[in-house]
């Protein structure tokens, strides 16, 4: 059976608002199971090699960083898991698009993930729901070949 694991940071909610819907299509649609985590609440990080996909998410702070406990969870770690799904929330009016979910960009490329990262203005809600299905189903056939 395959089975993922969701590990995410959120700071106003929205990264684990997407957090969740991702969680929730991969069951609805797929019949896939997953374990959801906020890093930030992590105190030994679980055996990643018990997944057959690992979703990162994060939001994008201050000028474009990757938050403090991401990077830190990241370093916890200490190997890089395969394959890694990197989502990701932001807001373009802080910013413009050059710095919009940069974080979750730079996540993507550190960890080669497969696919480019989800990037959701503020909150799943709304039209950016079919992003995140559509999404979704990348992962999924992704995960499958």
């Amino acid at each position: 059976m395959t089975k993922a694991i969701i590990l995410y940071h959120s700071f106003s909610g929205n990264t684990k608002e997407t957090a969740e819907l991702i969680r929730e299509n991969l069951l609805d649609s797929y019949g896939i199971e997953s374990d959801l985590f906020d890093m930030f609440h992590i105190i030994n990080p679980p055996d990643l090699e018990e997944y057959d996909a690992i979703f990162f998410g994060t939001f994008t702070w201050d000028q474009g960083a990757t938050p403090d406990e991401v990077k830190e969870f990241v370093a916890d770690l200490g190997y890089k898991p395969e394959p890694v799904f990197v989502f990701g929330t932001g807001d373009t009016q802080f910013g413009g698009d050059d710095l919009f979910c940069l974080a979750a960009e730079k996540l993507a490329r550190f960890y080669n993930s497969p696919l480019p990262p989800l990037k959701i203005e503020q909150s799943p809600r709304g039209r950016q729901e079919a992003a995140v299905s559509e999404w979704v189903t990348k992962v999924v056939k992704e995960m499958i070949n």
